[in-house]
């Protein structure tokens, strides 16, 4: 499977859905850049941006809101907040 901005895009929605959690983004992210197929076009950029995530469990980085809008924006898309009643 070629791993695209869109996928990486696509996971960090779900850990900021709380479809998945960190740990899970982290393992993703480790296996994603061991096992994954980088799409040439952006192999930099989404290269880079898996490779943050991956490091996201360790204290010293973390994983913070600001992150993940800088990083959905480093693969071109923007993040917006929606808050509803529950």
């Amino acid at each position: 499977m070629t791993i695209t901005k869109q996928t990486v895009a696509d996971q960090i929605a779900a850990y900021l859905h709380h479809e998945l959690s960190l740990a899970q983004l982290v393992d993703w992210a480790e296996c994603a850049l061991m096992d994954g197929e980088l799409g040439e076009r952006d192999a930099q950029t989404v290269s880079a941006v898996i490779a943050r995530l991956g490091v996201a469990d360790v204290r010293t980085f973390g994983l913070t809101w600001e992150d993940c809008e800088t990083l959905l924006h480093q693969l071109g898309f923007t993040s917006r907040i929606e808050v509803v009643a529950a």
